[in-house]
């Protein structure tokens, strides 16, 4: 079962017994998952200014270096909306994936990927997005990802797919066949995680977190400067009739106090947290294996119903008593 808040109304999704099921190599090949975006053509979009980054992070990842799934790069965007459209329009791949060149995708997860999208499509077939890390209604950070900025893994675990909120930009799925562009009057390069999220849920369309494990060989952020302040200006105006809303950074209001809030709070803490800091020059692959992502699983399904009772709650929380 999988509940959220979507739109002000509370929606339940039955996806089965509480398990969250492993997918191997051989059920890919059986087609044991048989969704209808299941064994689609994935391509990658990535909007590149550092080619010493992309190399190091993305194009190492194996699903890439395997030629399993192609790359478009997009160098000299004015904006990641401009630069990912222009991938859209450049790709033909029926889902598309979004990513930081500071992203390293671990082995096999091309094919988690799948599980996801079969897990979604099968109590869902309008989903429009899946985001490896994101916020639930509720405020909960769901879907693990290592953070080298923060040297931590951060986020809960996801069990079973978790509507979304927002997502956080590092890496967004989008189906293709469901329309969604990104918004070129969204200036620079944040907050279009919130906007895609807002924009699916508004055209009726599901937009959900999946427990999709990745390194984030990010570089230290001090403070929230003025090209986040101005997308973040531009999406609280354009959805103010949803507002609040709850971000992987800061929450949205109608006041707009959230940012200055933030910044206060970054600058006191600027000095711990660049102390604490991981590098971001380092091989993702030491990241990935600390974290255990190395190995591809041909473990059978593992019991979850524990944490899928916990994703349960995030719904309870809204309200709704009627999922069970």
């Amino acid at each position: 079962m999988l509940c959220g808040a979507q739109d002000g109304a509370i929606v339940a999704v039955n996806f089965g017994s509480g398990r969250c099921p492993v997918l191997t190599l051989a059920d890919l090949h059986s087609h044991k998952y048989s969704g209808n975006d299941v064994n689609s053509r994935i391509d990658i979009v990535v909007a590149v200014n550092d080619d010493a980054t992309l190399e190091r992070n993305l194009l190492a990842s194996q699903m890439v270096g395997s030629g399993a799934i192609s790359v478009h790069q997009q160098h000299g965007a004015k904006s990641a909306a401009a630069a990912y459209n222009a991938g859209l329009d450049a790709t033909q791949g029926d889902i598309v994936i979004f990513a930081h060149q500071d992203v390293y995708f671990p082995p096999g997860w091309d094919m988690r990927l799948r599980q996801a999208i079969a897990q979604v499509e099968s109590a869902d077939p309008n989903w429009a997005l899946i985001g490896p890390t994101g916020v639930c209604a509720q405020g909960r950070h769901f879907g693990r990802v290592w953070s080298s900025s923060q040297n931590a893994l951060v986020g809960e675990v996801a069990p079973s797919p978790v509507p979304a909120q927002s997502f956080d930009e590092l890496a967004l799925v989008l189906r293709r066949s469901s329309g969604l562009r990104f918004d070129e009057g969204l200036p620079g390069f944040h907050m279009f995680g919130t906007d895609m999220a807002q924009s699916a849920l508004a055209a009726g369309q599901g937009a959900y977190i999946c427990e999709l494990p990745l390194v984030h060989n990010d570089r230290f952020h001090d403070l929230l400067r003025g090209d986040f302040r101005d997308a973040f200006g531009y999406v609280r105006r354009k959805w103010r009739h949803r507002l609040p809303l709850r971000t992987t950074v800061l929450d949205v209001s109608g006041t707009g106090l959230d940012l200055s809030i933030h910044r206060i709070k970054s600058w006191k803490s600027i000095g711990k947290r660049r102390k604490e800091s991981g590098d971001h020059s380092s091989d993702p692959r030491l990241y990935s294996a600390r974290c255990g992502w190395e190995e591809i699983s041909d473990a059978p399904a593992q019991d979850t119903a524990d944490d899928s009772r916990d994703t349960i709650e995030c719904a309870r929380q809204a309200g709704n008593e009627d999922f069970a």
